[in-house]
């Protein structure tokens, strides 16, 4: 029998620094709530909004995949491991922190706003040599279907990360339809509506948010309105 979590978009924590605007999906900072701590390996979901000219300093992580998914706007991105890169609506950036790595990022552009997706994954292996990986994606291969953004297989279809786990992003046309196949036995899939409403199995969930599936082989998904949403598929025990 599958179950399910809802999360609803206005029980995330927030936290309004001025310069950032974030919404925490999970334990994050100063919001701290037992009951949502990680869904499986899935340890962050941020849904960050950084003001015009600011940026996070340079910063540690170690022992986690960290993925970027920009929204809006651009993102400019330095690491200790020599890369300076810029990411924009379109793009996904996925790093291994291993070991070790420091970055920052930075919203150089003195008048819009970016926004993008944070989140982190715990890894299935420990102390791996820090890596870096961009990949920009081609958008059209999202509507009314499901574009794989992220596995973990180099050679499959975008960025790939020290996880059994797949993410997928659709942009569908109200009344469109598919059916999602779970990938990996003990996976669950977290689903994330960046906008629009969609149904799940029958469960109306809207922009903002959240459900969580697991137990389950697969599932349907409709859009109930235009649609724009975020499949994150994670073993929930590791």
């Amino acid at each position: 029998m599958a179950q399910t979590i809802l999360h609803k978009a206005e029980t995330r924590g927030h936290a309004n620094h001025g310069w950032l605007n974030s919404y925490h999906s999970f334990s994050f900072g100063s919001y701290y709530n037992p009951e949502r701590m990680n869904f499986g390996a899935l340890r962050v979901l941020n849904d960050d909004t950084v003001d015009a000219g600011m940026g996070f300093g340079k910063h540690p992580h170690d022992n986690m995949e960290i993925i970027s998914i920009p929204l809006e706007g651009n993102l400019e991105h330095e690491d200790s491991m020599n890369n300076v890169a810029v990411i924009k609506n379109g793009d996904i950036q996925a790093m291994s922190a291993g070991t070790g790595i420091y970055h920052s990022e930075y919203n150089q552009d003195p008048n819009k706003r970016v926004k993008f997706l944070q989140i982190w994954i715990y890894p299935n292996q420990r102390n791996v040599e820090p890596r870096y990986d961009q990949l920009t994606l081609n958008l059209d291969d999202r509507h009314n279907k499901l574009q794989q953004v992220l596995s973990p297989n180099p050679d499959d279809a975008g960025v790939w990360i020290h996880q059994d786990a797949w993410f997928n992003l659709g942009k569908f046309d109200a009344g469109v339809s598919t059916d999602y196949t779970i990938h990996k036995p003990g996976n669950g899939v977290y689903a994330f509506v960046l906008s629009g409403e969609v149904q799940i199995d029958g469960q109306a969930v809207g922009t903002r948010d959240a459900l969580g599936i697991w137990d389950a082989e697969g599932f349907t998904i409709t859009a109930s309105t235009n649609a724009e949403f975020l499949l994150m598929e994670v073993p929930m025990s590791f």
